[in-house]
């Protein structure tokens, strides 16, 4: 089984091997093609596989390209892990919106809708070229914002691009240690958009163990979430949100946080990936060695500008596991490969398991996969609160999209200036002056 990675010079590729590595299972991938822009950061990633590999006399062939028709063509499955600008057009995210005084964040907000505006061409022409060189291939994205750029490109991949994110995951696994339960028994309720959901529900044998677990204080305050947003407003809305909803229920705190942080989030990790692959020019740097310590200093200091905001403190070494979106992709791979019948949450068109949203909007739920693909799982209706909260967002982004497949510069203002997290249309529009000043990307976008 061929996999191509783009953005195979990216800092998380290496997670992506090692759950290759430690596939055992027949029908296993036996060879992967790395695809990045940038030669340099290709050779460093390269280099941290090879000695990741030692010790696995079957481990995948690795071959490199620049090229991306010669990346895609043959391939299986194509892993899409870009960023569009880099580090660096992440930081121009965050202080323009900064600036304004409203939210600077990678996926939320005004940094997330020009992220989109940013990536969301770039990554049409991805799925054109699958469609026409590999059309048999499955795409599953981790290029965020995933649920918009899914949606983008799902209207030239169809069902076959599936894209993928570990908080829901991580979430769950959080919330069943709590519980005291094992995360592979559970069924988790868990229905919203990309980084805008809620965990309803967590069924073992049938039971909803939720309601116990909103009972205990003890237990509701011992993990990351539970900690961020507090036991009295998780008892208040009855479920458990994904950690970024804190950018919405507490907003000013966390944009008081950010404008007095010293640096940004994408600028510490601009800095710290900078200084990550200039080690690996050093003479004499072990590969693994310096990507695995960069890598726990990245997870260590994840989210800390929600939890300084939220007074949550440092994040537990229980709480540094991820969803392990590495081995959710493998999952989805298996299971559509193989036939190995599963079910992850995914976000994927919606059909109609999320009202009042469209069948064609991208969604984050529950779904069952097998040699098919992902067939999402139809729920219980959101509450009031989170169904305004989801039709607006996704409003947002169906205009985004609109915005960088047409260049309409009018739909790129309301995404600005509609935007739960904006609250004027003259504040809108400065964004997207901001923006277009300083993303060259963006000059597609017309007057």
């Amino acid at each position: 089984m061929k996999l191509t990675i783009l953005g195979g010079g990216g800092f998380r590729v290496p997670l992506v091997h090692r759950a290759l590595l430690e596939d055992r299972a027949e029908g296993r991938v036996t060879h992967v093609t790395l695809h990045d822009l940038d030669p340099a950061r290709l050779d460093a990633i390269v280099r941290v596989l090879r000695q990741q590999a030692q010790g696995y006399p079957d481990a995948p062939g690795i071959t490199v390209t620049t090229d991306l028709d010669e990346a895609v063509t043959g391939a299986d499955f194509v892993f899409s892990a870009i960023r569009v600008g880099g580090l660096a057009g992440r930081v121009v995210d965050e202080r323009v919106a900064l600036d304004e005084g409203v939210l600077g964040q990678e996926t939320v907000g005004p940094g997330g809708i020009a992220y989109g505006l940013r990536t969301i061409p770039v990554a049409v022409d991805i799925a054109r070229r699958i469609a026409r060189l590999a059309p048999d291939a499955w795409v599953i994205n981790f290029t965020n914002p995933a649920g918009m750029v899914t949606e983008a490109m799902s209207h030239h991949l169809g069902d076959r691009v599936i894209g993928i994110c570990d908080s829901p995951v991580g979430l769950g696994r959080r919330v069943a240690r709590a519980l005291g339960v094992d995360p592979d028994r559970a069924w988790f309720d868990y229905a919203g958009l990309n980084h805008l959901g809620w965990l309803r529900a967590v069924r073992v044998d049938g039971v909803d163990l939720l309601p116990r677990l909103l009972a205990d204080e003890t237990a509701l305050t011992s993990f990351e979430e539970g900690k961020l947003f507090g036991a009295e407003w998780l008892r208040t809305l009855g479920s458990v949100p994904n950690e970024y909803l804190n950018y919405y229920y507490s907003n000013r705190e966390t944009v008081a946080a950010a404008r007095d942080a010293e640096h940004t989030r994408g600028a510490f990790l601009l800095e710290q990936q900078q200084r990550f692959y200039e080690t690996m020019r050093a003479p004499g740097t072990e590969p693994f060695a310096a990507w695995d310590a960069t890598r726990l200093e990245r997870e260590t200091t994840y989210g800390a500008d929600v939890r300084e905001a939220a007074g949550a403190g440092e994040r537990d070494s229980c709480d540094l596991e991820s969803g392990g979106y590495e081995k959710v992709a493998l999952a989805l791979m298996r299971a559509i490969a193989l036939d190995e019948r599963t079910t992850l949450i995914l976000n994927v068109r919606n059909r109609r398991a999320l009202e009042p949203l469209d069948a064609e909007a991208v969604v984050e739920v529950p779904c069952h996969v097998d040699a098919n693909g992902a067939r999402p799982i139809v729920g219980d209706p959101l509450p009031g609160h989170a169904v305004g909260l989801v039709t607006s967002v996704k409003a947002v982004e169906r205009d985004v999209i609109l915005a960088a497949t047409t260049g309409e510069r009018a739909a790129a203002l309301r995404a600005f200036a509609l935007h739960p997290l904006v609250d004027s249309v003259a504040v809108g529009r400065r964004l997207l002056d901001g923006y277009r000043k300083h993303v060259p990307e963006l000059a597609y976008l017309r007057d």
